[in-house]
């Protein structure tokens, strides 16, 4: 079987290293700090500051920042108002506005609202990745990484509801015993992983470790070796005795796979309706080398965040990083 895809070469261009050499020098001059998420394309990560998951670079952004004038965040929508709101003083920008997600968009706020006023005394979990809106709505906020963690933080029989990820939700019940309420969203890269295109790698790399992003349906998740945040399971392959692994999540992880441990093989697990090792999320990959050029080059795309809004949604996030220490 063929797991090359010419989508991984996609990035390479005649401009590429004038691009790099142009970025370099505008993080120089502007004294901006460029952040990443694992999942963009292999050339920004390397030329980032920080790259990491959800939960790092919400833990970083204050840090990393403080010396700052320009925050650069190469992610999606709501990592950049996230660094926004944990450094509010600061000139955050992203490559790309249109850059959404799919998870975030599966639970607007206002029907969000309407599910929390039928489950009067329950105490709201969100997962990181939704919109301001939500954020503002929830007690606490989690990412995979963390979300184990704190659902155990509260009593066994707290009345607890999870949003809007219910694959990541249900998982979370399953190895801690609790009986949330779930909201019914899903992100659509992790939806398209299916158990078979899993079995159909194995029969051809049966000693390969399976690694599942929680994100993925259960009959996905059931097939894992390893179950965890795209940090844990970059840490597990890293550390591994494995040679060879296969892996359902965004493939972008595999840059900093292949980087850590170059004498490993990393096999990523084809979407559902397709042969191809590709399973992109198409919002991460709106990031590119030119845009973050460009938006360096003239300040563009910066975000602002409702000054209201923002109050009650840094409240859970500020309690999310106190219950990950």
């Amino acid at each position: 079987m063929n797991n090359s895809c010419s989508c991984a070469d996609a990035r390479l261009s005649d401009g590429r290293q004038a691009l790099i050499d142009d970025i370099r020098r505008l993080k120089k001059e502007k004294n901006a700090v460029v952040l990443a998420h694992y999942y963009v394309d292999g050339d920004i990560q390397d030329i980032a500051d920080y790259v990491g998951d959800s939960l790092a670079l919400a833990q970083k952004a204050q840090s990393a920042c403080a010396d700052a004038d320009i925050v650069l965040m190469c992610g999606v929508d709501f990592m950049a108002d996230t660094v926004k709101l944990l450094c509010p003083d600061k000139k955050v920008l992203v490559p790309d506005p249109a850059a959404g997600c799919s998870l975030a968009d599966s639970c607007p706020p206002e029907d969000f609202a309407r599910f929390i006023a039928d489950h009067p005394g329950y105490t709201v979990i969100s997962y990181v990745n939704t919109s301001l809106g939500v954020k503002a709505l929830s007690d606490v906020l989690v990412t995979s990484g963390n979300a184990r963690k704190i659902v155990e933080s509260f009593p066994a029989d707290a009345k607890l509801i999870f949003g809007p990820d219910r694959n990541l939700g249900a998982y979370i019940n399953s190895v801690t015993g609790r009986d949330m309420v779930l909201w019914n969203g899903a992100c659509h890269v992790h939806e398209r992983f299916s158990a078979e295109a899993i079995a159909r790698l194995k029969e051809e790399y049966p000693e390969a470790p399976v690694l599942v992003h929680p994100e993925c349906k259960r009959p996905v998740v059931l097939m894992g070796d390893v179950v965890g945040s795209t940090a844990v399971l970059l840490d597990y392959a890293l550390k591994s005795d494995s040679d060879t692994f296969i892996v359902a999540t965004e493939p972008g992880i595999l840059h900093r796979m292949r980087q850590g441990a170059p004498g490993k093989t990393f096999i990523p697990v084809p979407p559902s309706d397709s042969t191809c090792g590709c399973n992109d999320c198409n919002f991460m990959k709106l990031n590119t080398l030119a845009k973050l050029r460009d938006c360096l080059a003239g300040e563009l795309n910066e975000v602002h965040v409702d000054p209201a809004l923002a109050e009650r949604a840094l409240v859970p996030i500020r309690r999310m990083l106190e219950l990950s220490k």
